[in-house]
């Protein structure tokens, strides 16, 4: 009984420990390496495995605790033996009297079903095409521990070597260098990756689909993999446009050679985010995917840098802990800004500058604003307010230093965890200065310094010339022509351009007229792109100039003008309607359908084709679709009160959907409806036949 006794308060005080020491353990334990065999069944979202982790002990403890969310974990050995444990739902305790040594092997099996880190895409759809089937994960935010045995302590870092079964005939990409491909069975392949250096567990990556992929290679020689589905191959270039690019210039710019074996990239299907940087293996969000003239409007240019520039700050180089989370999202937030300006130019360079200037300005004047050093700071802050920070600091200490300092804090803190101040004492060190008043006003101020942002900003002259024309916007147009003339001639600068057009807007006047014809004749696509997305009343001197813009290469464009000539010519929505009848728009259908919506409300035009253009606008509801088509589909349908018994269970459906925004978008929607009396009472006969696991939310919102 004594024992007994003495084991409970051993193993209750090791569990206590265990909890205080969930933040970091790396005083205790050293892991070396994880070789990890995974079987991933996505047609029952179940993951099976065994891991194997190499560990050095440095100080005698009683427990070691390895994160695994909600799994069932078995035959545990240490060092061959068998080991006590206890698992809950946030991991396993190892029980045992661990004392320092080397070498160490801790070996475990485990299953899981992940209800988030690894999310499956359309597996319980049978009927759709294998293209629309995928899996992939997001381990950003602790979640790796969903279906793999790891660490969520970002201080400890490891090497991880993978091997993967899943079903035979979708490709699977993972961190590392592929090493092998074996058929198991006709149904069963196995793809073992191998990695070299250590990373933290959140950037774990593993993805699958029918992809195919090309390689393209860095001015270095480092091999870079584009993967994409064979559907979309037209999209590859101009998705892909300018990679090698931003590979060359960041590693030239950051003067520290890419880190990692190799470099890939993969479009996923209903991502929860724009990409996400997994050491050597970004995931991206399908909807970047572009054609050529998509890629005018919105590409994947500013996330592939960023992602690519994570490879150093982030995955390279890896903070503490939250307080220091602008060493990885301003970092790559600014040194994508450059990659652009490397492109686009600096004029591109300064205008992004100055509009995440005029958002943080904003912010920081209705006593929102942040400092950088607040681990609850929001996106806006640690992102852009970091890389304006950066900018800052590279105009006081000028090029060589800020370059010198970089290059020493990368390969000082080489795959290790580092807070800012030793960012700040090799910018220190590099540049001679004291940078406390820096730091006070950049770091841990909370209000934005605008004064001192605009006096930099104005360095440009092409935003000093912006300005000028910004403060007309009050100015009686009689007394502003002849500058708004002058800015309209040839070259016309993309972003002045638009301010002129901007300010036109709601004028109907001979000097309106005027300014107008020539914005239109000045064939700048985004001058032209503002005049479809402003000018709320066509006026008759202007409707053969607005008819031209259907024949831009812009989706925005487009899209604008079809809906501007349908509202305002009804007698011609026929021949509107004619002329945009096959365009499909961005990835989610914009043209497609708004075309579709535009043409259910107009009795007059293709009548016989009613039903099956209805049944197509609904059938874009559909729960396998990707989110941001359906999410389209569902904002007309409301526009028309035309929503069926499937598109609103899909919508129910939504309100549970792993996207964030998209569960958000389907819970207010519903709201919204749930307001008139038809559609309530037809939700609520829904919510009493599906499932109750799926009507939740709407529930909750009919009972109060």
């Amino acid at each position: 009984m004594r024992n007994i006794i003495a084991f409970l308060v051993i193993f209750h005080s090791g569990i206590l420990m265990a909890q205080e020491q969930q933040i970091s353990q790396t005083e205790y334990f050293d892991f070396q390496q994880v070789e990890a065999d995974v079987k991933i069944w996505p047609f029952t979202k179940q993951v099976e495995g065994k891991v194997v982790y190499s560990l050095d002990i440095l100080k005698h403890t009683d427990t070691l605790f390895i994160d695994g969310r909600k799994m069932q974990f078995h035959d545990l050995t240490l060092n061959g033996s068998p080991v006590k444990f206890s698992g809950n739902a946030k991991g396993v305790y190892v029980i045992h009297n661990f004392l320092p040594s080397k070498n160490n092997t801790l070996e475990l099996s485990y299953n899981a079903r992940p209800e988030s880190g690894m999310y499956f895409i359309n597996w319980e759809f049978p009927d759709i095409d294998d293209s629309e089937k995928q899996v992939w994960t997001q381990g950003q935010g602790r979640y790796t521990s969903t279906w793999l045995p790891s660490f969520d302590d970002m201080e400890e870092k490891t090497e991880f070597d993978l091997s993967f079964e899943f079903p035979s005939g979708y490709e699977v990409i993972a961190n590392g260098v592929l090493q092998s491909r074996e058929k198991i069975n006709d149904s069963l392949t196995r793809w073992e990756f191998d990695m070299t250096k250590p990373m933290s567990s959140y950037l774990v990556a593993f993805a699958a689909g029918k992809y195919k992929s090309e390689d393209i290679s860095s001015g270095t020689g480092d091999r870079i993999r584009l993967f994409y589905r064979p559907e979309d191959s037209l999209m590859l270039e101009p998705t892909y446009r300018y990679t090698q690019k931003i590979f060359d210039f960041l590693e030239k710019e950051i003067g520290v050679a890419y880190p990692w074996q190799n470099y890939k990239q993969i479009p996923v299907r209903d991502f929860l985010y724009a990409g996400m940087e997994n050491t050597g293996t970004t995931i991206f969000s399908h909807s970047l995917m572009t054609d050529s003239i998509g890629f005018k409007d919105r590409n994947y240019v500013n996330v592939n840098a960023h992602e690519l520039a994570h490879q150093w700050f982030g995955n390279l180089v890896t903070e503490k802990n939250g307080k220091h989370h602008w060493l990885h999202e301003g970092f790559a937030t600014y040194y994508a800004l450059l990659a652009e300006k490397e492109i686009f130019g600096e004029d591109y360079y300064y205008w992004k500058l100055f509009e995440t200037a005029e958002q943080l300005k904003e912010l920081s004047d209705t006593g929102k604003g942040q400092a950088l050093l607040n681990p609850n700071a929001s996106s806006l802050t640690f992102y852009q307010k970091g890389a304006w920070a950066l900018h800052i600091l590279r105009e006081k200490v000028g090029d060589e230093a800020f370059k010198k300092g970089i290059k020493k804090y990368l390969e000082l803190y080489s795959y290790e965890n580092v807070e800012t101040d030793n960012f700040i004492e090799e910018m220190e060190k590099a540049s001679g200065m004291n940078l406390s008043e820096f730091v006070k006003n950049w770091l841990e101020q909370s209000a934005f310094k605008a004064e001192e942002s605009l006096e930099s900003l104005k360095r440009s002259e092409f935003i000093r010339d912006y300005l000028n024309i910004a403060s007309l916007r009050e100015v009686p147009l009689d007394q502003k022509y002849e500058l708004l003339d002058e800015a309209l001639t040839f070259p016309v600068n993309d972003y002045t351009g638009q301010e002129v057009v901007h300010q036109l807007a709601g004028l109907e006047s001979a000097q309106a007229i005027q300014l107008y014809k020539k914005a239109f004749q000045s064939n700048n696509l985004y001058v032209r792109q503002a005049i479809s997305m402003s000018m709320t009343g066509i006026p008759p001197e202007l409707k053969k100039e607005f008819e031209s813009l259907l024949e831009d290469e812009s989706y925005l464009t487009k899209e604008g003008a079809l809906y501007r000539l349908w509202e305002q010519f009804p007698s011609e929505r026929g021949k509107y309607l004619s002329e945009t009848a096959g365009l499909e728009g961005f990835y989610n259908k914009n043209i497609r359908i708004l075309w579709l919506t535009l043409n259910l409300v107009t009795p007059e035009f293709e009548t016989e084709k009613t039903n099956s253009y209805y049944e197509e606008l609904a059938g874009y509801t559909a729960e396998w679709r990707p989110f941001q088509v359906r999410e389209n589909a569902f904002s007309y349908l409301y526009q028309i009160g035309a929503f069926n018994r499937e598109s609103l269970e899909s919508l129910i459906r939504g309100t549970h959907h792993h996207t964030y925004s998209f569960r958000n978008f389907c819970r207010q929607l519903l709201s919204e409806l749930l307001t008139n009396e038809e559609y309530r009472k037809e939700l609520t006969q829904l919510s009493q036949v599906m499932a109750e696991e799926e009507t939740v939310y709407l529930r909750s919102k009919i009972n109060g």
